[in-house]
């Protein structure tokens, strides 16, 4: 492989790098984490379960009545009464821990959030596709530039288009992402009372997909400076070719004849003058040189 080859190649990784950010962060459920405060069910079923209340029953000889209910003593008190549930969210659900099994709780998160606000939700879904769709065609247009060279073709064109392409997917994504965020903070404040959280904090998701617009902005970069010197580098040739066009067509022809010409010989061998052309000849008369 050529170094100019090996160079796009090394353009393309960080485009396809975000791309699978992108796709991950989009298709997983960990944008945000956290805990939620729940209160602990009885322990009626399984007694000897640390995750609920415990309580013990008044003896039967305290009550005589026979219409009277047995006194419950729960000794939990304060904070030990509650649990906490970890929970995380993503674009499309919300999952749990469960108390009665050792799997997740999931529902729709669009189940969650006001109904006011759900297309806002909808937005922010449409800007993480667009931008999933823009860096899938710029990997698209690099990986055509590495495999098909044509000879005459002006690259530095697909380079600007990389560019510009590359630029409003990381600007698209940031903007997804905040929505994302506000209407996470929407659900936090308005959401039902089941489901709001006593803590949260961004998950390895969100993570992943500012890393992905990290690497937009700096493939977008990259491409521009390739474009850069590209073009600065065919302005440059052009002005050669024109410059050594026109140092041609100005080139300098043979200066006229002079009506006056003087030529002397050097002495021969035997050390006699060769020829004297006399300066009052008319313009039109022969010249004949004489030697001897």
């Amino acid at each position: 492989m050529d170094r100019a080859r090996r160079q796009r190649a090394v353009a393309l990784l960080p485009i396809c790098l975000a791309l699978a950010f992108s796709l991950t962060a989009v298709g997983s459920s960990h944008w945000c984490e956290g805990t939620r405060r729940v209160a602990k069910p009885l322990c009626q079923d399984h007694p000897e379960d640390l995750h609920c209340i415990h309580f013990s029953r008044g003896s039967s000889g305290s009550r005589r009545d026979s219409g009277s209910q047995a006194v419950q003593y729960i000794w939990e008190t304060g904070d030990d009464k509650f649990l906490q549930r970890r929970f995380h969210v993503g674009l499309w659900k919300s999952c749990e821990e469960s108390l009665s099994s050792t799997g997740e709780e999931c529902r729709s998160f669009q189940s969650i959030i006001p109904a006011e606000e759900q297309g806002v939700l909808w937005l922010s879904i449409g800007a993480e596709v667009l931008n999933i769709l823009l860096m899938l065609t710029s990997a698209i247009l690099l990986g055509s530039r590495m495999s098909y060279h044509r000879s005459g073709f002006q690259w530095f064109k697909v380079d600007a288009s990389v560019a510009i392409l590359m630029v409003l997917a990381g600007l698209l994504g940031m903007v997804a992402h905040m929505m994302y965020t506000t209407i996470f903070q929407i659900a936090v404040n308005l959401g039902p009372e089941d489901w709001r959280p006593q803590t949260w904090d961004y998950g390895w998701s969100s993570c992943l997909s500012w890393s992905s617009f990290a690497l937009c902005m700096a493939v977008s970069v990259m491409a521009m400076s390739r474009y850069t010197a590209a073009r600065l580098e065919l302005t440059e040739k052009q002005r050669v070719q024109k410059g050594s066009q026109h140092s041609q067509h100005n080139f300098p022809g043979p200066k006229p004849s002079e009506s006056v010409w003087e030529t002397e010989a050097a002495p021969s061998p035997e050390g006699h003058a060769l020829v004297h052309l006399s300066e009052c000849l008319p313009p039109g008369d022969p010249v004949k040189v004489s030697m001897c």
